[in-house]
């Protein structure tokens, strides 16, 4: 068994998908979601929708304009994609039919609150269930995953996948609930990735060298008090300011809370008192007013959930952010732009133009 069976077992499982539905996800080839999609729905019958084309062309409404069009039954998005559709009006959503509409999907990165809520509110009309999904290629889909019986909470996945021995661990490889740990498994799984194209050094350094006979994925995780999962971020995206470690989620969450603010991203750029500083950039909803005075209400407000230690040094206001054409936010290209360093590997950057935003508002 392998990446075939292995996104047949995750689709029926999380998606509960049946032959009549039609699967749409906001995907191409190039990234895991395709493949999966393809392999997927074929196995299980049903039928799936691709589009190769960008979400908000010709029209903002496009992704619903298909949903209502072909009839679409599980819509898949990352919740970049969400964050950049609800800067629109919400009229652009009711004006079609998406009655059609059973569940939604959603992986890439992780959720902050207030999209997730739009999208269950808005558009899903507090009636279709937001199943997350996260894992990676060399995982050939997921590692946990909602699904369409358990409870749900906003953000939250239900657990492990079948087959998936997931785990949260701390800095010693012991198991913790209740705070933030690394995401590791702890036993073999259909479709797992066992090396690097020549370079099995590369592959043991990147999953098996802190704990042994341990995966560690290199995600942020979390487990709460009801048995609910979270993924937090990137833990080799975390900042450290002022020997106070954050995840660019926990920062950016806060910021698009903000009524005027659409989509964020926070990086950590060199400071020579606190190691790092933190400096976020974001996209105003229609009509804000990117002023100094709501550049420093934002500060404020990071400082005031996270500790006035981790409140940004810069809050900047740009018209895009560089994305992949799934719709990641590409932080290490914001930051290579942001400090004028070598931007490299570029290939996967779907709007080259974000990064004159970048450096335009870097000064």
């Amino acid at each position: 068994c392998g990446f075939p069976i292995k996104s047949a077992q995750d689709m029926w499982h999380g998606l509960d998908l049946h032959p009549d539905e039609t699967l749409f996800w906001m995907t191409d080839m190039g990234w895991m979601m395709g493949p999966w999609e393809v392999f997927g729905a074929l196995l299980l019958g049903a039928t799936m929708m691709l589009y190769d084309g960008a979400p908000d062309f010709p029209e903002p409404d496009r992704v619903w304009q298909l949903v209502d069009r072909h009839k679409v039954t599980a819509l898949g998005v990352s919740p970049t994609l969400i964050r950049a559709l609800r800067r629109h009006d919400d009229e652009i959503v009711h004006q079609h039919d998406l009655s059609s509409l059973r569940k939604f999907a959603s992986t890439g990165e992780p959720w902050n609150p207030d999209p997730w809520m739009w999208l269950f509110q808005n558009v899903g009309r507090e009636k279709l269930p937001i199943i997350n999904y996260s894992g990676g290629t060399e995982i050939s889909g997921g590692i946990v995953m909602g699904d369409v019986l358990t409870p749900m909470k906003p953000c939250a996945f239900s657990g492990p996948l079948p087959g998936m021995a997931a785990d949260v661990v701390d800095e010693n490889g012991k198991s913790v609930r209740g705070q933030v740990g690394e995401l590791v498994i702890r036993e073999p799984w259909m479709g797992m990735t066992r090396g690097f194209w020549k370079d099995r050094e590369r592959y043991i350094e990147t999953y098996w060298s802190r704990f042994p006979d341990v995966w560690v994925h290199g995600d942020w995780a979390a487990v709460d008090n009801d048995g609910l999962w979270y993924i937090l971020g990137r833990s080799d995206d975390t900042i450290k300011v002022g020997g106070k470690r954050v995840g660019p989620a926990e920062v950016e969450s806060i910021l698009v809370a903000h009524p005027q603010v659409s989509e964020a991203a926070a990086i950590g750029v060199p400071d020579s008192i606190k190691g790092e500083a933190l400096v976020c950039f974001c996209i105003l909803k229609k009509g804000a007013n990117g002023d100094i005075a709501l550049a420093a209400e934002l500060k404020r407000d990071v400082g005031r959930d996270l500790g006035k230690a981790l409140a940004p040094r810069e809050v900047l206001f740009v018209a895009d952010i560089p994305k992949t054409r799934n719709a990641k936010v590409m932080r290490r290209i914001v930051r290579a732009a942001y400090l004028g360093e070598k931007l490299g590997d570029t290939s996967a950057l779907e709007n080259p133009t974000s990064l004159d935003e970048i450096k335009r508002a870097a000064g």
